[in-house]
């Protein structure tokens, strides 16, 4: 079984192309979302390629964070494209190299139903260490859809969906908040019943 950072060295090169139908159907119309409202300091947890570096505050100071190597080497190329200011640097999600309260926020896009369940809470602490006090941490993230003829469909891409992404529809981030010693200021669909907006507050 492949691990996280082997898949993604992988499928890095074709990463947009197999995202691209999900990009422009969903995914740009909620990635905003994350960001509104917030401002200073801003730690964008598994940054990806790069996909939400447009959708960053104007006076914003972010820092986007990857595991892999070949994933931050196509969002340097997104940054330089876009002219944006941002620091990109590989580091692992559970080990941040920032001290405590660093950051003013944070968000991830569909980086926990990457992660597996053991690491689920490590990283959701981890975050919290480096945000501030009252700090607000938002998610993006699909869920098992609860009709269904959706039910029966994930069911179908979850193979493939592990396979290509090391994803999964049934990690329980919501549930693992509080045992991260966060606290969840709202939950709601933003994509059907299939991806959901988390906004976390980081208590101290």
């Amino acid at each position: 079984m492949s691990s996280n950072l082997e898949r993604y060295e992988r499928i890095a090169p074709f990463f947009d192309l197999l995202d691209l139908p999900f990009e422009y159907g969903r995914y740009r119309k909620i990635r905003p979302l994350l960001f509104a409202g917030l401002a200073g300091r801003i730690l964008d947890a598994g940054v990806g390629t790069g996909r939400n570096i447009q959708f960053y505050p104007p006076e914003a100071e972010v820092v986007g964070v990857d595991l892999s190597p070949a994933m931050l080497a196509r969002a340097e190329r997104r940054r330089l494209s876009l002219g944006a200011e941002v620091e990109l640097r590989q580091m692992d999600v559970t080990h941040l190299d920032f001290q405590d309260q660093y950051f003013d926020a944070a968000v991830a896009t569909f980086l926990f139903c990457v992660l597996p369940d053991d690491l689920q809470v490590p990283a959701l602490r981890e975050i919290g260490r480096v945000v501030k006090s009252g700090g607000t941490i938002r998610l993006l993230e699909y869920v098992r859809p609860r009709g269904a003829l959706r039910r029966a469909v994930t069911r179908l891409w979850e193979p493939w969906v592990a396979w290509a992404y090391g994803a999964g529809f049934d990690r329980r981030t919501e549930e693992h908040v509080a045992e991260a010693g966060l606290e969840v200021i709202e939950s709601s669909f933003v994509v059907d019943d299939l991806i959901k907006l988390i906004s976390i507050r980081a208590i101290k």
